[in-house]
């Protein structure tokens, strides 16, 4: 096979042997992909290196694609399926001028087949085929999911999806059944799931519209549908989730559930709110295997673990779990109730709305609209002869004292609190007005959480620290010298650096001194200084024992928790 272009060009500079440029030819040709790919894949010559020499050869500026921030505006002035079929990315417009990367400048085909396309002057500027691929890859992701490129995928309109209980007072059937529009939904959320993210935003803005994915806890934008379809896809979730659609004024909340085979159905939580340019939908994914995972599996500490254990054995008392939106304490609740969920036991849960179904436990979806409350419902409940009451939070003082009641009367009770940590959430019952001997005589433990990403076994690698910045951070001088840290680094089995997530925990039972400074209506400083005295680690020291085990880096023991 004779060679040509670029392989030419490299065989003649003597960088590639000719045996091996036509063979890497035949093989590119053979599978159908380019000849720098295939010549980058065979490690015959460095991505850097060859893109150097291209740069100096044919006389075209060499450009760090690491350094560029994408604008997916310019991008879409080319069909993307054109960009991978050509192996092109455009980066920039000035004017009547098209700024595309390229790492063969030899693909003049390709380059004319862009200047076609959009009827401008096409500018090549050289860039490492690696780094082309993984950013081709990341648009595709972002494009992949357009209204074209799903206009014939018959299987995405035949998902069995099934709305919440509350009908809506009117309907406006208005575009809600654009096939389109249904089917690029219907691949968002199942996409999602393949992902394992927590949960979507649908975002519209002045110009554009965005969806991000929440995957590990952070945010991250997937895909930017076309500002004129925000209406219908806003549309489209309130059917789905049997809101009302002619209301756009107010939020409004409702769920959705997709049943991907007999065996296996998601539940989506869906939230609307009004914002300035249209309406912002939030889908959070509700997990019900995850309550099933066990309590090794959650990340506690053996001492932690223990503690939880003994207090859930006890026949009365009251578990409180705190921490803010998203940082697991529903899954921390239910494990403990999948433990105590026996033949002998009666159990029943208040929440808004429920969001792990667990068999043998009798749930109850709060509505305050018809006068069903928490608090209503656990009066309910206390007629009915429970051992367990799980209620979802404890917002207001009247909640807070039936359940603080039930505590004191032979019942478990467990909740949840928004407070940043263990000591605050005592503070925080007293002041919306509990009594101090009531949450002395009633409260047997606290527990406060975070989420934190795990590092990647397979790319994590030593970090090395100065000693002032350790000591910064919380170290002892004593366990330095032996210290050996993690940072992310990031490859293609993980999230830049990170696979899943790992709990931080504050476990706290409440002593007998405790209860004394309680009685005595003292601070949360104080009592945070009583746990210290008692030896409980705060967050910020179970979150540098993750650090220490290799577990989790310092970058994000930072984020999630205060210095």
């Amino acid at each position: 096979m004779a060679t040509s272009g670029l392989a030419r060009k490299l065989v003649n500079d003597g960088l590639l042997e000719k045996e091996d440029a036509e063979k890497i030819l035949a093989d590119a040709e053979k599978e159908s992909t380019h000849f720098v790919t295939h010549l980058i894949k065979s490690k015959k010559i460095e991505p850097s290196a060859l893109a150097e020499v291209a740069s100096t050869e044919f006389g075209l500026p060499l450009l760090d694609l690491s350094t560029l921030e994408l604008d997916l505006d310019v991008v879409k002035l080319v069909d993307h399926k054109l960009l991978n079929k050509h192996h092109i990315l455009p980066i920039y417009k000035r004017g009547s001028r098209l700024f595309v990367a390229v790492s063969d400048p030899t693909n003049l085909v390709g380059i004319d087949a862009i200047k076609f396309h959009v009827g401008l002057t096409v500018e090549a500027v050289i860039v490492e085929e690696d780094k082309l691929q993984k950013l081709l890859e990341k648009v595709a992701e972002a494009l992949d999911t357009s209204m074209g490129d799903l206009a014939g995928d018959e299987s995405l309109e035949d998902l069995d999806v099934t709305g919440g209980d509350e009908t809506p007072d009117k309907e406006d059937d208005s575009g809600i059944d654009d096939a389109p529009v249904v089917r690029y939904i219907n691949k968002m959320l199942l996409d999602a799931i393949k992902a394992g993210v927590s949960d979507l935003h649908f975002e519209p803005y002045e110009k554009r519209y965005r969806v991000r994915y929440r995957l590990d806890g952070v945010l991250k934008e997937v895909s930017s549908p076309p500002i004129s379809l925000a209406g219908k896809i806003s549309a489209r979730f309130k059917v789905m989730s049997r809101l009302d659609i002619s209301e756009k004024r107010v939020p409004q909340d409702g769920r959705i559930k997709l049943t991907l085979s007999k065996k296996k159905s998601i539940d989506f939580r869906v939230n609307t709110c009004p914002t300035l340019f249209g309406e912002k939908i939030v889908l959070r994914i509700l997990d019900s295997e995850s309550a099933k995972l066990g309590i090794d599996m959650l990340g506690y500490e053996p001492e932690q673990k223990q503690l939880y254990l003994d207090n859930l054995a006890k026949p009365y008392g009251m578990i409180l779990v705190t921490g803010p939106t998203g940082s697991g304490k529903t899954v921390s609740l239910y494990t403990g109730l999948n433990i105590l969920n026996t033949e002998d036991r009666n159990i029943s849960t208040a929440e808004d709305p429920v969001e792990i179904n667990l068999e043998g436990i009798n749930q109850v979806n709060v509505n305050d609209k018809v006068g069903l409350t928490f608090s209503a419902a656990l009066k309910a409940f206390l007629r009915q002869d429970p051992d367990v009451i799980m209620v979802g939070e404890i917002r207001d003082i009247t909640t807070a004292e039936i359940a603080i009641k039930a505590a004191q009367t032979g019942h478990m009770v467990m909740s949840t609190l928004h407070t940043n940590d263990a000591p605050q959430t005592l503070s925080r019952l007293l002041n919306i007005g509990v009594a101090p001997f009531n949450i002395a005589s009633a409260v047997n433990l606290i527990i406060a959480q975070r989420l934190a990403r795990r590092l990647c076994k397979v790319c994590k690698t030593v970090e090395d620290l100065p000693e002032k910045v350790l000591l910064d951070n919380g170290f002892s001088k004593e366990e330095i010298p032996g210290l050996k840290l993690y940072k992310a680094v990031g490859c293609d089995q993980c999230n830049e650096g990170y696979k899943g997530r790992l709990g931080i925990y504050q476990v706290m039972p409440i002593s007998e001194e405790m209860g004394k400074m309680i009685m005595m209506e003292k601070n949360a400083i104080d009592l945070a200084v009583q746990a210290k005295k008692e030896g409980i680690p705060d967050l910020r020291q179970s979150a540098l024992k993750k650090v220490k085990a290799g577990l989790t880096s310092l970058t994000e023991a930072n984020r999630v928790t205060m210095e």
